[in-house]
């Protein structure tokens, strides 16, 4: 009877889907949450999603998948159109960081030191907003085009 009482909470109101990629997710992830009871997390972890947000057994706030396969078989469930590849560790993540983030981050971090503002992260954040490659290039006028 348990799992026919989930389907129905789970589905009696809405629900945030989000997939966590980091290196070792699924255990960070778990490790956050707490005991899937709710009750037992009050008890025995108090300070995890599940003790804070949670209710009982059934009504245990969050999600986690136990392991790979059910994560990957969850996304595919959640987010058909997703492909997941590996998080990149090592050298692959340090090739990546070179290539990706560190022209812009040098670039970010000359110019703070250039205009020396009074608050340095504030002025940083802003600054990778505004200048980030990869944001979308918006039009600002109109594309009007000829009728055939």
């Amino acid at each position: 009877m348990f799992f026919p009482n989930l389907t129905a909470y789970m589905s009696s109101g809405p629900l945030v889907a989000m997939i966590l990629a980091r290196h070792k997710a699924i255990s960070y992830w778990l490790e956050l949450l707490g005991p899937n009871n709710s009750l037992v997390a009050k008890e025995t972890h108090p300070d995890s999603l599940r003790a804070i947000y949670g209710t009982d057994d059934l009504r245990n706030a969050l999600h986690g998948s136990n392991d790979f396969a059910a994560a990957e078989r969850e996304i595919h469930f959640m987010f058909p159109e997703v492909i997941v590849e590996p998080i990149p560790i090592g050298q692959a993540a340090k090739d990546y960081l070179n290539l990706h983030i560190m022209p812009t981050l040098l670039e970010g971090l000359t110019e703070l030191c250039k205009q020396k503002p009074a608050d340095p992260l504030i002025w940083l954040a802003d600054w990778l907003l505004k200048n980030n490659p990869n944001k979308p290039k918006l039009c600002h006028h109109p594309i009007v085009e000829e009728p055939y």
